[in-house]
């Protein structure tokens, strides 16, 4: 999948970044983790691609770091990315998310300094928990995908 376009934005900086939506499936049911972030919102597990990594690397690199979840399998032919904008330093920046799907068996998290909580939540209290509409997406996205209605 292609990045979205920057057309109009050619000396914008830009930062990506890569994460994971991570679940794990207990008695049948599917929960996934959401972080509760420093700055009060919830999201998911995401960072910086370093020099030299894949996306899917770095997101689970970050999954690890943040969480202290070393195994998680991503699940093949689900990625999605979204984009934003916001100031830092006087700048304006162009910020590339792209994320990815997973499973983990681990249930015990280790938050980071970056987080301040964790919840798993089976879909209809993750959707309601998610601060940004555009996490709240992702999040229906991987569930119709994984319940087998890929979007």
């Amino acid at each position: 999948m292609a990045e979205p376009a920057l057309a109009g934005r050619k000396n914008m900086p830009i930062e990506k970044s890569a994460g994971i939506i991570v679940f794990r499936k207990k008695e049948g049911k599917i929960f996934y983790l959401l972080l509760h972030y420093e700055l009060g919102h919830w999201g998911f597990s995401k960072g910086h691609i370093e020099k030299g990594e894949t996306p899917q690397e770095a997101a689970k690199r970050e999954l690890e770091e943040e969480t202290g979840i070393k195994e998680a399998e991503i699940i093949p032919g689900f990625k999605k990315w979204f984009k934003y904008f916001f100031r830092s330093k006087g700048n304006n920046i162009c910020k590339i998310v792209t994320y990815f799907l997973g499973e983990t068996k681990q249930e015990k998290v280790k938050l980071s300094f970056e987080h301040i909580g964790f919840k798993w939540l089976p879909f209809q209290e993750a959707i309601k928990q998610l601060t940004f509409k555009n996490t709240k997406t992702l999040l229906e996205q991987a569930n119709k995908f994984l319940l087998g209605s890929k979007t």
